[in-house]
């Protein structure tokens, strides 16, 4: 499912929602553990996990050079949002019925070119998530962040337009 693109008071907020079968802790265990980063996010690292803690992002390109991002909002079991660039990114676990609700908003300062890469970009790494959280491992085919790129370009451009 593709983001929801909004206006907001300090810009744009792209928003993400996966609903999981599964306890708002398992999502949880995933979004916050090192060992499962690797399967749908690999170039971050939880060094400090806290409100004003620090998230390393890893270029793992060969060069060792890492960015550190600041953790900005934090509540344990619920709330990981933290700097992305000029812009932030804030994940929160909701239980539900069912099981639970992820929702992911990331605050765009502004649209630009590279709006629709960084967005196609999350979108896959939600897929590898969802396979991360129940357990399965459905094949994301080679060629799939072109596929969302092209529609997040349509669905940035028809945002921006309104």
């Amino acid at each position: 499912m593709l983001a929801k693109i909004y206006k907001s008071d300090k810009g744009f907020t792209a928003e993400y929602e996966r609903i999981y079968d599964v306890p708002a802790e398992i999502v949880w265990l995933s979004l916050i553990s090192n060992e499962k980063f690797k399967f749908w996010m690999e170039h971050l690292e939880i060094t400090d996990l806290r409100n004003g803690g620090n998230i390393n992002f890893h270029y793992n390109d060969g060069s060792g050079n890492l960015e550190k991002i600041t953790i900005t909002d934090f509540v344990d079991g619920e709330v990981l949002q933290f700097e992305w660039g000029e812009d932030t990114v804030r994940f929160e676990v909701l239980p539900n019925n069912t099981g639970s609700t992820l929702i992911i908003k990331q605050f765009l300062t502004q649209i630009t070119d590279h709006t629709p890469k960084d967005l196609a970009g999350w979108h896959v790494c939600f897929m590898h998530f969802d396979n991360v959280v129940t357990g399965e491992s459905h094949i994301i085919p080679q060629g799939e962040w072109e596929k969302w790129y092209a529609e997040y370009k349509l669905l940035v451009n028809h945002s921006t337009q309104e």
